[in-house]
């Protein structure tokens, strides 16, 4: 990918929350636009910040067209759940207030914020509230309670950036000492998933994150509901964010703009 032209960064206080626009289109007028990415980082709900996203969002920025407001969603151990997903259905909520609609806003996500994403749509879905107009999921936890993807055991041995005990000791830690039935909420793919916006999801074929990603777009067409799938050979989870050296990645990012541009017409 070409060097990135000139980005604006503004810090956003959401109600509380804080967080960074970031616009890397060609002519920085964000007052004239009115259209927006909200995004929420990975980084197993222990790390991640708007600083270390910036150059992703600033390289979706550029090839969406619009600009990317990411948010610092509080994080765990010092905050558990349901701290995170609080967050980040606030963050839409405050877009709202600002005087946006619902059809401006595309939701984004990478790991554990691809799953919170997708965990805001199924919340502003069951309290009967309006959806974005898409989201686009990279590296989703379909699951993060069961675990029981079969990739979780193909790929153990390709995958350099997550497993199956990882990811129990994410949820473990994000819980803290949650007690009783754990929440249906953190495994989407065992809920019902129809009336979500179209959907786009990356994955990497040699991630243990793969058959989660496979499920949740399969369930969703089964729903009745779109859902692009793009599985990258000899690629593991969130290999967008190497994108200033590897070609994959930024063919990647591309998709995803044209994904954006498509949905709103650009």
């Amino acid at each position: 990918m070409r060097q990135l032209p000139d980005i604006s960064v503004e810090k956003a206080e959401m109600n509380g929350l804080k967080g960074e626009w970031i616009d890397a289109c060609k002519d920085h007028n964000p007052g004239e636009r009115r259209k927006f990415i909200l995004y929420f980082h990975g980084g197993g709900f222990i790390s991640g910040s708007c600083e270390i996203y910036r150059d992703l969002a600033a390289r979706i920025s550029a090839v969406s067209g619009v600009p990317v407001l990411t948010v610092e969603y509080r994080l765990a151990p010092e905050h558990v759940y349901p701290a995170a997903n609080d967050d980040c259905y606030a963050s839409y909520c405050w877009l709202l207030e600002t005087g946006l609609q619902p059809e401006d806003i595309i939701l984004g996500g990478d790991s554990v914020g691809a799953t919170l994403a997708l965990m805001t749509l199924l919340t502003l879905r069951d309290s009967g509230e309006s959806l974005p107009a898409a989201a686009f999921l990279l590296s989703p936890h379909g699951d993060l309670v069961h675990l029981d993807g079969e990739s979780y055991d193909s790929r153990a041995e390709l995958d350099p950036t997550g497993s199956r005990e990882g990811n129990q000791r994410i949820l473990q830690v994000y819980l803290g000492s949650y007690a009783g039935e754990l929440p249906a909420l953190l495994s989407p793919l065992k809920l019902g998933l129809h009336g979500l916006p179209p959907l786009l999801i990356q994955a990497g074929d040699q991630e243990v994150l793969l058959s989660d990603a496979e499920k949740l777009a399969e369930r969703i067409r089964a729903a009745e509901g779109e859902a692009t799938l793009e599985i990258w050979e000899n690629m593991w989870s969130v290999f967008q964010m190497m994108s200033a050296v590897l070609p994959e990645a930024q063919e990647a990012i591309g998709n995803i703009g044209s994904f954006v541009r498509k949905t709103w017409g650009l």
